[in-house]
């Protein structure tokens, strides 16, 4: 809550404050540069904030290590996908349950993604960096659930991607969500994260400006403010 985050002297998160219900989809929506990946790093342990805190759960958890925040049951699926493209799909997918010890059900998981994701099951062996932009969306998200997560954090997960294969990655969302999983979603695409979100907000130039439920407003006023900020004299 009331979270500052800094580069250098640059404040790009100038308290931010908002609470994601367990069991929902929450989708953040932004222009260019509002500081909505930059609350996520904050949440993930990328980024250390200088005032604030973050909970989960709970327990007090402001400035802890990456590997810590995975620990606690927070995955991160990063922008652009962040495959390893040296590595093979299967690989990729073990390097997602990096903080876990229970060998035996690792490996029963990583073969439940496979199930899971049946574009990857044919390309277990294949190099990631060799996927179609797809298919490493598909991998990043299941690399992110091999550490069982009950908060899933999702950024820009549409970017760069066809329509259809768009369309496939909300169908997964809302899979997942069913399943039990809490979701945290950065979105560039408002009106298709507005459809599978239970609740949003749209941060601005640092701050938290408009937050509800979709159904509480006009989608296509947030999804003006999403891409292009609040009107003149808002």
């Amino acid at each position: 809550m009331d979270i500052v985050t800094s580069y250098g002297r640059i404040e790009a998160l100038k308290g931010v404050s908002l609470s994601i219900k367990r069991g929902t989809v929450t989708c953040l929506l932004g222009p260019n540069g509002a500081g909505k990946t930059t609350l996520m790093y904050s949440i993930a342990g990328i980024l250390k904030p200088r005032r604030g805190c973050v909970r989960f759960n709970g327990r007090e958890m402001t400035g802890a290590t990456a590997d810590r925040v995975v620990s606690l049951g927070i995955a991160l699926v990063p922008e652009n996908r962040l495959v390893f493209p040296q590595m093979s799909v299967i690989e990729n997918l073990a390097a997602g349950a990096y903080t876990r010890h229970d060998r035996g059900a690792v490996t029963d998981d990583l073969e439940r993604m496979l199930e899971r994701f049946p574009a990857l099951k044919g390309r277990r062996s294949q190099l990631a960096g060799t996927l179609s932009g797809g298919e490493q969306q598909m991998l990043a998200i299941a690399r992110a659930l091999m550490s069982r997560p009950e908060l899933l954090m999702m950024d820009e997960p549409s970017v760069g991607l066809a329509p259809i294969v768009v369309e496939q990655i909300f169908s997964i969302v809302e899979e997942l969500n069913r399943d039990g999983i809490t979701i945290f979603m950065v979105e560039q695409n408002a009106h298709m994260a507005l459809k599978v979100a239970h609740q949003f907000f749209v941060m601005e130039q640092g701050r938290v400006t408009l937050a509800g439920a979709p159904h509480q407003v006009s989608l296509d006023d947030v999804a003006q403010r999403a891409y292009l900020g609040s009107p003149v004299g808002v």
